[in-house]
């Protein structure tokens, strides 16, 4: 049985997303234990999600909590994913199961002090690497949105 590939827009890109958050825990805490006790399901939610392509897992492969983007904070964690469209993304992240989680994120994520999500346009194919994914989010942190990282909210009514 072969996977199914994922759609190749008309446009030839894919949309790629990273956020990051601070636990307020080690992963291993017991404050931690509702939040990880989901991340298998979320994360199998995501890839039957329409629209998936990719996400970014550790060397374990099941997630990305052993990936450390910041190698001097080990409660900072990282999520990034390709998406075959803004649309696509948007649905799983609001209007999924996945909402239920994020609706608790404040139990187990202190609250963000910087902007802590980004989203970029990549060629349908490419997979981002951390350093990537962080230089994205610097770049939105630095000089505010636009072409090269922006939010859900910019992309409204926008060509970005």
């Amino acid at each position: 049985m072969t996977t199914p590939q994922p759609a190749v827009p008309a446009t030839g890109r894919h949309l790629a997303q990273v956020n990051v958050g601070r636990i307020v825990a080690p992963l291993d805490s017991p404050e931690l234990a509702g939040f990880v006790s989901q991340l298998a399901e979320i994360n199998a939610l995501a890839e039957r999600s329409p629209g998936f392509v990719w996400r970014m897992v550790d060397e374990a492969g099941a997630d990305a909590t052993g990936l450390r983007p910041d190698q001097d904070d080990d409660l900072l964690q990282v999520n990034c994913s390709v998406w075959e469209s803004a649309e696509a993304l948007r649905a799983y992240v609001y209007r999924s199961d996945h909402l239920r989680v994020l609706a608790r994120r404040r139990e187990w994520f202190r609250p963000p002090t910087e902007a802590h999500q980004a989203m970029w346009w990549v060629p349908a194919g490419h997979r981002p690497t951390l350093a990537e994914a962080m230089a994205r989010l610097t770049t939105l942190r630095t000089h505010g949105p636009g072409p090269d990282a922006f939010t859900f909210r910019d992309l409204t009514g926008q060509n970005i």
